[in-house]
């Protein structure tokens, strides 16, 4: 089954957001205009509490974009964003959500972040996005969304490892830090992943 994943196409990672990844709204149009090629499409929405490990403001005297150690794993310090039940927290509203047959929450544990759509970053908590892909008969799978160098790319690489065929649609996605891009690029295919365009899907 042709399986479309559209990760994190929330308010806060949009321009003018609290961690904006720049001309992440471009994506919007392009996801839109090819969601009828996808036999099914799902989506992974970041759902943080308030008091969230990753944000800097729950650290005193640390800032943001700071990388830390927090339980034995490095992580980088963001901005507040996506709290559960803030507007910040919803996907971009021309998003065409009704598309969408399920939504997978992540990095609802305070103690650990979530980038990928399939586990914890501890690889320790399951979201059930994989379980749900196998019962439906999801084989090849398309990802977009943002960041493309963060969330996209780890729930990408985790679709490698739990054995699915795993395609990134490069113009539905857009990178935090567009310098680092090319070498996100070249790992995604040496671990068996493919890139392609919208028009190609």
């Amino acid at each position: 089954m042709k399986t479309l994943v559209i990760v994190d196409a929330q308010i806060d990672f949009m321009p003018g957001g609290a961690l904006e990844v720049k001309h992440g709204d471009k994506i919007i149009p392009v996801i839109n205009n090819m969601l009828s090629r996808f036999e099914l499409v799902v989506a992974t929405q970041d759902w943080h509490p308030q008091e969230h490990k990753s944000f800097a403001v729950n650290h005193p005297g640390k800032r943001e974009f700071e990388v830390i150690d927090l339980n034995g794993l490095e992580q980088k310090l963001w901005p507040p964003h996506c709290v559960q039940g803030t507007k910040g927290a919803d996907f971009h509203p021309d998003l065409n959500i009704k598309a969408v047959e399920a939504i997978f929450r992540k990095g609802m544990d305070r103690e650990i972040d979530s980038y990928s759509g399939f586990y914890d970053n501890g690889h320790k908590k399951i979201t059930g996005l994989s379980g749900y892909l196998r019962e439906r008969g999801a084989v090849d799978i398309y990802f977009c969304g943002l960041a493309a160098d963060i969330c996209v790319y780890y729930t990408l690489l985790d679709a490698l490892k739990e054995g699915f065929k795993a395609t990134l649609i490069e113009d539905a996605a857009v990178p935090l830090i567009p310098e680092t891009f090319n070498r996100i690029r070249e790992d995604i295919i040496s671990h068996g992943g493919r890139i392609t365009h919208s028009t190609e899907v």
